[in-house]
């Protein structure tokens, strides 16, 4: 793996190590399916032995990805409940998320 291109990237409050042809779910942008998203917040990139480390991000320094899907992950369900009182409730909820494809670091 001493020739493979990684990069730390950052998008929705979150850190991702990513290479060419990863997909990914990431939190939801507003893209739709088939168009290109350049992620410039770069925060480190490996290719072979050479690695850089940006302070706090890289200049000049994109990773472009293209939309696969929009979708919602699976249910999850809460349950309130308060003994003695007749109190219980549950809540279920869907967390919305953009499914990319890594194609290109250009560092």
């Amino acid at each position: 793996m001493s020739n493979a291109t990684l990069a730390v990237i950052k998008t929705g409050g979150k850190q991702y190590l990513v290479s060419p042809g990863q997909k990914l779910k990431i939190e939801k942008i507003e893209k739709e399916v088939g168009e290109e998203i350049v992620f410039d917040k770069v925060l480190l990139v490996s290719q072979g032995k050479k690695t850089s480390v940006g302070s706090p991000y890289l200049a000049k320094t994109v990773v472009k990805a293209n939309v696969i899907a929009q979708d919602s992950a699976k249910k999850v369900t809460t349950i309130k409940f308060k003994p003695k009182t007749r109190y219980k409730k549950k809540i279920g909820h869907r967390q919305p998320y953009t499914e990319v494809e890594i194609t290109k670091i250009e560092a």
